[in-house]
């Protein structure tokens, strides 16, 4: 078996694992690292899959920048992790003894129990190649799930000239996020943009017909269409730190330095469970924002810098003509506090929690990301009165 020495491993090329060997080389210059990749693609930015690739706003996929001399190796699955003895194994048997290691091993999509040739789990680009090159112009293309992935791949998909049906078992798009009227509005918004939006509708299984797929769901129903794509969140990818022993609780743990329960691994991104300095809480984040931030202090931090994470990270959405951004705890269930300058197409979504501001929703609202930042974890005024977020008095 082949053994390499490496200053820094790094298991994992998203965006995280990419900023980390950029942090690195930030803080010692010249560090050896070397990147694993279980896909086969060079790094690429994932965003762009249910956005901009879509509509030609983003035309090709677009790379972050590995530093020079960073080493990446494609097509390398880690699989096994000893701590005590420093060392990964991959999957083609060589192994890496590192000085410091950092899993950026992001998440796997959560998937449908035997599920017909003709469903995607979608996450990847491949994933997105795939989509593209089954389905053309006029296409029925049934998409599960009205979350974040669900709901912009099923606009993309129609503003693209497929026929699109979207089943989710809440009544409203973004129902775990957005507040119920917006949420509601959503899908009369979709409905009208020719999306068949069915709500209340929770899957029970999928099957092959002919050239496509049969969905089925509760009370018998069976929904016909050439293709099912599936966005139904993600599983973070703890398998390799917990056949290790290293801490998981819905995700790798971390303290402030993003190091884990080994001093010598640290962990970012999609999987890593990191104390949220604002809330005291642990928490987990699936955000291009959070996995760039992330990254980039975890590699610091592998170089010796020492300092503490405190991003508040962000993130944003693209829904047909409408976007936003937004930061914190995001959560439907809290007490929340609109002010729209058009009804649901513009305005600013407080989210409450324990007296004090938890989450903002900046809806067609833009350039106040840093200000919605500093109000995190301000008291709360009472009734429905709003912080001013533009700084000319208006939320």
């Amino acid at each position: 078996m082949t053994v390499h020495q490496v200053d820094h491993l790094i298991v994992g090329a998203g965006l995280a694992g990419v900023e980390a060997a950029v942090g690195i080389a930030e803080v010692a210059p010249g560090a050896q690292v070397t990147l694993l990749s279980a896909e086969s693609e060079i790094p690429y930015d994932r965003p762009p899959l249910s956005k901009g690739l879509w509509t030609g706003a983003v035309p090709e996929p677009t790379h972050p920048e590995l530093p020079l001399g960073a080493t990446l190796l494609q097509g390398r699955r880690a699989v096994h992790l000893d701590p005590a003895g420093r060392r990964v194994t991959d999957d083609a048997g060589e192994s890496w003894q590192y000085g410091r290691l950092l899993l950026a091993t992001g998440g796997e999509p959560r998937r449908l129990a035997d599920p017909a040739e003709r469903v995607i789990h979608f996450r990847t680009l491949a994933d997105y190649r795939r989509l593209r090159e089954l389905t053309r112009e006029d296409s029925r293309v049934i998409v599960i799930g009205g979350g974040f992935l669900g709901a912009e791949l099923a606009a993309a998909l129609t503003l693209t000239g497929r026929r699109v049906t979207l089943l989710m078992p809440e009544p409203g798009l973004g129902a775990r996020v957005f507040p119920g009227d917006l949420s509601r509005h959503l899908a009369t918004e979709f409905t009208g943009r020719g999306v068949e939006v069915r709500g209340g509708t929770t899957v029970t299984g999928v099957r092959p017909s002919g050239d496509g797929v049969v969905v089925e769901v509760a009370g018998g129903a069976a929904i016909a269409g050439e293709l099912a794509v599936v966005a139904i969140g993600i599983e973070p990818s703890t398998g390799l730190a917990s056949r290790a022993g290293l801490r998981v609780e819905d995700g790798i743990v971390v303290g402030r330095d993003l190091a884990t329960s080994d001093a010598r691994v640290y962990a970012a991104g999609d999987v890593a469970r990191f104390p949220d300095a604002a809330r005291g809480v642990m928490r987990r984040v699936e955000h291009e924002d959070h996995a760039r931030h992330s990254g980039r202090q975890a590699g610091r931090n592998m170089a010796g810098a020492g300092e503490p994470y405190g991003h508040r990270p962000m993130f944003y959405g693209d829904l047909f003509d409408l976007g936003y951004e937004a930061v914190g705890d995001l959560d439907s269930r809290s007490r929340t506090v609109a002010a729209w300058r058009t009804p649901f197409r513009e305005g600013v979504v407080f989210y409450i929690g324990d007296g004090v501001i938890r989450g903002i929703l900046l809806w067609n609202t833009w350039n106040r990301v840093d200000r919605a930042r500093d109000l995190l974890g301000a008291p709360a005024p009472p009734g429905s009165a709003l912080p001013d977020l533009a700084g000319d008095g208006t939320p």
